[in-house]
C-alpha cells in the first residue's frame, strides 16, 4: 500500500497495525486505512452532473420498459441470475449462466463448486429484495446476507455472517503483507463505528442525488471492507436495493457487474483513487457510465424479450393452441429453461398433460431439449437465452 499517498489523504487516516503473518512465520508492522465518515453534499462539476443526468433518465426508461409486460415480475429471476453470474467472475468465481439456469434441476451434489457459490449470491439476492420492499437497508441485513454468500465455502469460518474480528489485506501478491495493494480498517470500534455511520448515511435523506448517494455508499462500504469474503458481491447489491428504496427501480433488472467485469483494474482504481486525493467526480462520473451502459442493455433486453414473447403468442393463437402450451410460452422469458415435471408442478397439470405441452412447443421450435435420454429431460428456450447471453467469462 502506498502509505505516502494515503498518509496525504484528506478523507481519511493511516493508523498503526501489527500482528503475526503466518503464511511468513513472522511478525509484520503496518498501515490501515480508516476513512471519515461520508459528507452530507459532494461538490460535482458540470460534467458528472450531466453523466448522473444521463444514468438516471436511461434508468427510467429501463424501468418503464419493464412494466410494459404484463406480468414484469417474470424478468427478476433470469435478472439476478445474470448478475450472480457476472458479480461472483468478478471476485474470481466463475460460472456458465446457462449452468446457473440448469443447477435448479441438479441435486446439490450435482453441482459444481463455483455453481454452488454463485447459486449462493441467488439465494442472498432474492433474500436482499424481499427484505428491502419492507425494511431499510442494515448491518444486520448484510450479515445475514454474508452469512448465505459463503456457505459450504472455504470462506464459511467463526466470522462467517458476522463483522470481521481479524485483519485482512487487499490484492496482497507477495509474502509481505506490507506489500498489499490497500489495508482497510483494522478490525476494532474504527471498523464497528464506521459501518454504523455508514448504515445511517445511506438511510439518512440527502440533498443528493439517489446515483451519487449510491456511488458514495459504495465507496465506504469497499473501502471499510467490512467482511472476511463477499464485500464487492454484497456492496453491488447494496446499490441495486438503493435503487429500489428509491422508488427509481421497481424491479432489480439492472446488472452493473458485467460492465464492471471487463473494467476490473479501472474500478478497483477509481475506488482507491477517491482515498488518496478526496475528489469523488471521477468516480462518480465512471459510475454513471457504468449505470447508464446497463441500463440500456437492460431496456434492450426487455425490448428483446418483449418482441420474441409476442412472436410466441402469435404463433400459437394462429394454431388455435390453448391450456398449458400456452402458459409455458407466456413464461418463458422468466423460466426459459424447465423439465417437464416442473411444468407439471408449476401449471398443476398432470405429467401427460405437462408432456405432451412441452412436445407441441418442441415441435414448433420454441422449446430445444438440451439434455439426453428420457429421464430428467431439460429443455430450453433458445431464443430466450440469446438476449439474454453474457459475454463467456475470462480464460482462468
Amino acid at each position: 500500500m502506498d502509505a505516502k499517498l494515503l498518509g496525504r489523504s484528506p478523507i481519511g487516516t493511516l493508523v498503526p497495525i501489527n500482528g503475526y503473518d503466518p503464511r511468513a512465520g513472522r511478525d509484520y508492522h503496518a498501515s490501515a486505512y480508516v476513512p471519515e465518515n461520508l459528507p452530507d453534499k459532494v461538490e460535482l462539476s458540470g460534467a458528472t452532473h450531466l453523466a448522473v443526468a444521463e444514468a438516471a433518465a436511461a434508468v427510467a426508461r429501463a424501468d418503464q420498459a419493464a412494466q410494459q409486460l404484463p406480468n414484469p415480475r417474470l424478468l427478476v429471476r433470469p435478472a439476478i441470475r445474470r448478475e450472480a453470474v457476472s458479480t461472483s467472475a468478478l471476485e474470481g468465481t466463475y460460472a456458465a449462466f446457462t449452468d446457473v439456469l440448469e443447477a435448479d434441476f441438479k441435486d446439490q451434489a450435482q453441482l459444481t463448486a463455483s455453481v454452488a457459490e454463485v447459486l449462493n449470491y441467488v439465494r442472498a439476492a432474492e433474500a436482499a429484495i424481499a427484505w428491502v420492499n419492507e425494511r431499510p437497508i442494515t448491518l444486520a441485513m448484510l450479515q445475514h446476507l454474508q452469512g448465505i454468500l459463503v456457505r459450504g465455502t472455504p470462506s464459511e469460518t467463526r466470522d462467517a455472517g458476522r463483522v470481521r474480528t481479524t485483519q485482512v489485506f487487499i490484492g496482497l501478491n507477495s509474502a509481505n503483507v506490507e506489500d498489499a495493494r490497500f489495508v482497510p480498517a483494522p478490525p476494532d470500534h474504527r471498523l464497528r463505528d464506521g459501518l454504523l455511520m455508514w448504515e445511517g448515511w445511506i438511510n439518512e435523506t440527502h440533498q443528493m442525488h439517489t446515483l451519487v448517494k449510491m456511488a458514495l455508499g459504495h465507496y465506504q462500504f469497499e473501502t471499510l471492507h467490512p467482511f472476511n469474503d463477499g464485500n464487492g458481491r454484497l456492496g453491488r447489491l447494496v446499490v441495486i436495493l438503493q435503487l429500489m428504496a428509491a422508488g427509481e427501480l421497481q424491479l432489480p433488472i439492472l446488472n452493473l457487474s458485467p460492465w464492471l467485469e471487463v473494467r476490473r483494474r479501472a474500478y478497483q482504481d477509481h475506488l482507491l483513487e477517491v482515498s488518496i486525493t478526496g475528489d469523488f467526480n471521477p468516480w462518480v462520473s465512471f459510475f454513471c457510465q457504468a449505470v447508464k451502459a446497463q441500463a440500456h442493455e437492460a431496456t434492450r433486453q426487455v425490448s428483446g424479450l418483449i418482441a420474441i414473447k409476442q412472436g410466441f403468442m402469435d404463433q400459437l393463437r394462429t394454431l388455435r393452441a390453448k391450456g398449458v402450451s400456452l402458459q409455458i410460452a407466456e413464461d418463458l422469458i422468466g423460466y426459459p429453461m424447465l423439465t417437464v415435471r416442473d411444468a407439471s408442478e408449476r401449471y398443476k397439470v398432470t405429467y401427460p398433460a405437462a408432456n405432451q405441452a412441452v412436445a407441441k412447443l418442441v415441435e414448433l421450435g420454441i422449446l430445444q431439449q438440451r439434455s439426453e435420454g428420457n429421464y430428467g429431460r431439460i429443455f430450453a428456450c433458445n431464443d430466450v437465452l440469446r438476449v439474454m447471453q453474457l459475454p463467456p467469462p475470462p480464460h482462468q
